[in-house]
C-alpha cells in the first residue's frame, strides 16, 4: 500500500537486536546539516560551472520539477513490492519510508538508483552531446546531485555496512546478530 502524506503505522517491533543505521548520536542528530552542506556546496559548484545559464526560467523550472518527480519515483519503484510505503514531507523534502526489511543490496539500490540514473548517466551523456542537449544533460545531472545530497551520504554509509546487513526504518542488523 502506498500512503501519501501519511506516516506508516507504528509497529511493535523488538529493536533490541537492531543497531541505529548511523551509530554516532551527534552525527545522527546533525545528519541533515551535512546533507544541506553538501547541497549548498553542489549548488555553488553548479553556479561556478555555469549550469544555470541556459534557456529561460520556465523551461528550467519545468525540468527541475520533472527531475525531482522522476528522482522520487525511482526510489518508490525499488521498494514498491517490498512492503507498505509512506511518502511524507519535511519542508521541501519528501521522505520515503518503507515498512519492509531490506537487504543491503536492495537498500543501496534504493538510495543510489536516482543518483546513478539522473546524475551519473546525464553527466556521461554530457560528454558526448553538443548544443542544447549538452546544457540539458548538465542541468539534470547537477540538479539531481543537489536534490540527492542526503542520498549520496546514505549510499556511502550503506556501502560500509557488512554485506549480510538488513535495514529497517533507520536501523540495521547483521545475520550474525539474529537470534537462533
Amino acid at each position: 500500500m502506498l500512503y501519501f502524506m501519511k506516516p506508516l503505522q507504528e509497529i511493535k517491533t523488538d529493536i533490541s537486536d537492531w543497531k541505529p543505521f548511523i551509530k554516532n548520536h551527534w552525527f545522527r542528530k546533525n545528519f541533515m546539516f551535512f546533507a544541506y552542506g553538501l547541497q549548498v556546496l553542489l549548488l555553488i559548484f553548479s553556479i561556478a560551472f555555469g549550469v544555470w545559464n541556459f534557456s529561460n526560467a520556465f523551461f528550467k523550472a519545468g525540468l527541475f520539477i520533472c527531475t525531482y518527480i522522476i528522482h522520487e519515483l525511482l526510489h518508490v519503484i525499488v521498494v514498491y513490492n517490498a512492503g507498505d510505503i509512506s511518502i511524507t514531507h519535511s519542508g521541501l523534502f519528501l521522505w520515503i519510508t518503507s515498512g519492509a526489511v531490506l537487504g543491503k543490496l536492495r537498500f543501496f539500490i534504493f538510495m543510489s538508483l536516482p543518483v546513478i540514473s539522473l546524475t551519473m548517466l546525464p553527466a556521461i551523456l554530457h560528454i558526448f552531446l553538443s548544443g542544447e542537449g549538452k546544457s540539458i544533460a548538465a542541468y539534470i545531472a547537477w540538479v539531481n546531485a543537489i536534490i540527492a545530497g542526503a542520498d549520496i551520504i546514505n549510499s556511502i554509509l550503506i556501502a560500509v555496512k557488512p554485506n549480510n546487513a538488513q535495514f529497517y526504518r533507520g536501523y540495521y542488523k547483521t545475520a550474525s546478530s539474529l537470534p537462533d
